[in-house]
């Protein structure tokens, strides 16, 4: 995914005291693309996540234990998706409007 030059891009992991990690990048270089492949690994097990969860709720012998743990990886999940939706959202280009006059 390319943006404009040297904009700000948020990454899809953050510090181990959960703040926020940027990256000024054009999105060409090596760290976007490594972000890229983790954006594409954290979506892929939010499907499988949801495929998981849908077939533990059919099953009625799923104990709260399962479920509750479960939950706990989708609240993970989650996480991820929110944080690669802001920093996709962000790097969106501006709407163009047409000058009224």
């Amino acid at each position: 995914m390319t943006g404009r030059p040297d904009t700000l891009r948020l990454l899809p992991w953050a510090t181990p005291e959960g703040k926020c990690c940027y990256l000024v990048t054009d999105g060409t270089g090596y760290l976007s693309r490594v972000a890229d492949n983790i954006e594409s690994v954290q979506l892929g097990m939010a499907g499988d996540l949801l495929d998981h969860a849908a077939d533990m709720l059919a099953d009625h012998t799923s104990t709260s234990a399962q479920l509750r743990f479960l939950l706990a990886r989708m609240s993970e999940s989650l996480t991820d998706v929110h944080r690669i939706a802001e920093s996709r959202g962000a790097r969106l280009p501006g709407p163009a409007y047409d000058e009224i006059t």
